[in-house]
């Protein structure tokens, strides 16, 4: 019965979890705007950059409760949620990399695990899978980067508050980097699994080197 239900909700589009995910979608383009208005001549708008972060923060949480609260899981919402995480992940990388708020070895660790992910995600397609879904350890990494970032960008100022986001801002900044690859290796694992089956199952003699 539960396998039938889901089913039934893989189709649904104007559900209001999907809905939610497409305006945190649509606070991309808007956020990187606010955070890199200052580097081409105009006012520093960090405040309202981290209001529009706050609030996907906000929406983020909110689609995923709602949607299994409503019974509104959706094909098209688990691939928005996860595109939307790692947009804001990458536009908050970009911004912050351009205002020198974050390092560039620090930007190249992030976007390594990413492009390894799209390897992956190319080989499970090449098998007829479909991209691993976001397990816990992945949402954990990116809620520890989505605090990470707006403190990193609060700590670019003056006084102590600018002090104590520093602080914060790097530890978590730390956790989110160490879970965001943890996530990443056991996807990695993940996949190497799946395609061994399908070798196996094939009658595919098993490599040495595997």
């Amino acid at each position: 019965m539960e396998v039938q239900e889901t089913r039934v909700q893989t189709d649904r589009v104007l559900t209001i979890p999907n809905i939610l995910s497409m305006a945190r979608l649509a606070g991309v383009p808007l956020f990187l705007w606010l955070i890199l208005r200052p580097e081409f001549g105009g006012p520093k708008s960090d405040g309202w950059a981290l209001l529009v972060l706050a609030l996907s923060g906000v929406s983020d949480y909110l689609d995923g409760k709602l949607a299994r609260r409503w019974n509104q899981v959706s094909s098209l919402g688990r691939l928005l949620d996860p595109a939307a995480d790692r947009l804001y992940v990458l536009s908050t990388l970009l911004g912050l990399t351009w205002r020198e708020i974050l390092p560039l070895w620090l930007t190249a660790l992030l976007l390594a695990r990413e492009l390894v992910l799209l390897v992956m995600v190319g080989i499970l397609r090449r098998h007829g899978y479909p991209p691993p879904q976001v397990n816990f350890l992945g949402k954990a990494a990116t809620f520890n980067l989505m605090y990470a970032f707006p403190l990193l960008l609060l700590s670019d100022g003056s006084g102590w508050i600018a002090s104590l986001a520093a602080v914060f801002g790097w530890a978590f900044a730390g956790w989110g980097t160490t879970l965001y690859w943890w996530a990443g290796v056991l996807y990695m694992v993940q996949v190497r699994r799946l395609v061994r089956a399908d070798s196996l199952a094939d009658g595919t003699p098993r490599s040495s080197t595997t």
